[in-house]
């Protein structure tokens, strides 16, 4: 359940990355979020609390790294790739950052990883906000990622999570009920794979001016057009791979962020959709259309309704129930959908780290039980960032997905000029 980014930044000049190294952990020693660890608690059972690590040092959670693996294929991915397989330990705050230094035209790169329990998309933002150059809206966001404690005694947040649970019981009734029709009785999808800690990623970029051309050519909306471009290089890796794109289609699991909806406070406001990915299709404009209809159904329905709502079910789950339930959702997971694929929103900020001006950011969504991809994207400036996470075990490059995503991108804007 790690989440991450990598963001690679230009410097006007020399690096000193032990400064470097120092800046990052003074800035993060400001952000209480940072410093809480998780905590068990006995009551309610079964249940868990943020609480302020009292051993916190925040040098202990930023390194810094030279990379020296100049012959593989992209070194900066080569080492993200064994960075983010390494499980943050538990027993202290769920974050890690590294500085990696000796990329091309004197660049440098900053790892963020997060645990999933300690944020969404949304808030990993907020959190990589207040590492970087202070902005007008950086405190906002750095306040915004640090929820107030909870005043309420453990009593009053039981009798509070009871009423809740009886108040919400046919919405949660309707979103199970919702998630067992939408499971598929499908033979094993071809985006399966064996459990495996061993992680593969690979960066792509997009011109921006690109997918505003599709997207003014053939409608919809811009995660859509990134959407169609997913599934076409989604169905030209599997031909690739000797596997059958006509034979189904691919279900992508696609994350809401509620955050602007419900507001309130809390590491994860999500939701989701669950997004039919038409690989059979060859022609990438229709793929686009069906696209465009099956996001237009989802959004008509709202993010708290439909098997795709999910994260909100379990979000409402007694402690202990929880608990149980989540490694057996887990293992099904295939029985819904085959891939995630997620898009971060980001400002229109010019950002910066030192006055190094950031130039590409990539985030990665964690893989699920047995599944072979994960997909996160990210419009900063002129360009989509695509991150690739794909099982290490069962895919041994990125490069064909890589070269699949600019190939259907291609295809897709070919057929919009």
């Amino acid at each position: 359940m790690h989440m991450g980014a990598a963001v690679i930044l230009q410097p006007d000049g020399p690096v000193d990355p032990g400064a470097l190294a120092a800046l990052l952990a003074r800035r993060a020693a400001r952000i209480p979020r940072l410093r809480r660890r998780v905590r068990p608690s006995l009551f309610p059972p079964g249940g868990a609390s943020w609480a302020e690590d009292p051993e916190f040092d925040p040098h202990d959670h930023v390194h810094v790294h030279r990379l020296t693996g100049f012959y593989a294929d992209d070194p900066l991915a080569a080492y993200a790739a064994e960075w983010i397989e390494q499980p943050l330990p538990m027993d202290r705050p769920l974050w890690d950052v590294h500085l990696v230094t000796g990329l091309a035209e004197n660049r440098f790169a900053l790892l963020l990883k997060l645990h999933h329990a300690f944020t969404d998309g949304a808030g990993a933002f907020a959190v990589a906000a207040g590492l970087l150059d202070e902005l007008p809206i950086t405190r906002m966001l750095v306040d915004a990622a640090d929820p107030p404690a909870d005043p309420r005694s453990p009593l009053e947040a039981l009798r509070d999570g009871v009423t809740g649970a009886i108040g919400q019981a046919g919405e949660n009734a309707a979103i199970a009920s919702a998630i067992l029709r939408a499971a598929r009785p499908y033979p094993s999808s071809p985006l399966s794979a064996p459990d495996s800690a061993a992680r593969r990623l690979g960066f792509v970029r997009l011109p921006l001016s690109d997918i505003r051309t599709i997207r003014g050519a053939h409608g919809g909306t811009p995660n859509d057009v990134v959407l169609a471009v997913l599934a076409g290089a989604l169905r030209d890796w599997m031909i690739n791979r000797g596997q059958r794109p006509d034979a189904r289609t691919l279900r992508a699991l696609i994350p809401v962020s509620t955050r602007a909806r419900d507001g309130g406070w809390g590491s994860n406001q999500l939701s989701g959709y669950l997004c039919d990915l038409p690989v059979h299709l060859d022609d990438p404009v229709r793929r686009l259309r069906e696209i465009r209809w099956s996001m237009d159904r989802n959004k008509a329905a709202g993010p708290q309704r439909g098997a795709g709502a999910l994260p909100v079910l379990a979000d409402r789950l007694p402690p202990v129930l929880h608990r149980m339930a989540a490694k057996v959702t887990g293992r099904a997971a295939g029985a819904l959908f085959d891939t995630v694929i997620t898009n971060v929103p980001l400002p229109k900020l010019d950002l910066s780290l030192d006055g190094a001006r950031l130039c590409e950011i990539y985030p990665f969504v964690p893989l699920a039980p047995r599944h072979a991809v994960g997909i996160a994207a990210a419009t900063y400036r002129d360009h989509v960032h695509i991150g690739l996470q794909l099982n290490g075990d069962t895919v041994p490059d990125t490069g064909s997905l890589r070269d699949a995503v600019l190939k259907s991108a291609a295809a897709l804007y070919e057929r919009s000029i």
